[in-house]
């Protein structure tokens, strides 16, 4: 999904809509869009969708569980795939990302990971548990810590 600097609009198992992010139908979702769905979504359940408008961009997203496991597909209105988070264990990722995750995380809990991928760039989203407070974190393979 688009993100800004803010915390994403959709959280696994919890689902947090913006001002600016409607549910809508596959009915809804213009042609190209419903196609690139089909394709994407062979052997996944799925769950909803979303529009959402981001810098004056209409982008639309394809909730799915595959295998257990949530995949979140973000398109652009030509139905051109521009992001994909895919949940993942914290153990699959390269071990340099993990450990900038654990110098991060300190004494809180990892929640879940979630794989994110736009073009080519994978980088790896940590939800965590610290002190109370939920937060994210975003590292890239190398480990390096994304803003």
């Amino acid at each position: 999904m688009v993100r800004t600097g803010t915390t994403p609009l959709v959280a696994l198992g919890t689902l947090a809509l913006a001002a600016s992010e409607i549910r809508v139908k596959m009915s809804d979702l213009p042609l190209a869009v419903q196609k690139t769905v089909k394709e994407q979504t062979r052997g996944a359940r799925i769950r909803g969708f979303s529009k959402e408008v981001e810098n004056g961009k209409t982008y639309y997203e394809a909730e799915t569980m595959v295998n257990g496991k949530s995949r979140d597909i973000l398109m652009d209105s030509t139905g051109t795939v521009v992001e994909v988070e895919e949940q993942t264990d914290l153990n699959s990722i390269p071990a340099a990302a993990r450990r900038a995750l654990d110098g991060r995380i300190g004494t809180g809990k990892v929640l879940r990971v979630e794989s994110v991928t736009k073009g080519s760039q994978v980088s790896y989203e940590a939800h965590i548990l610290r002190h109370g407070k939920r937060s994210e974190v975003t590292v890239a393979p190398d480990g390096t810590i994304q803003e």
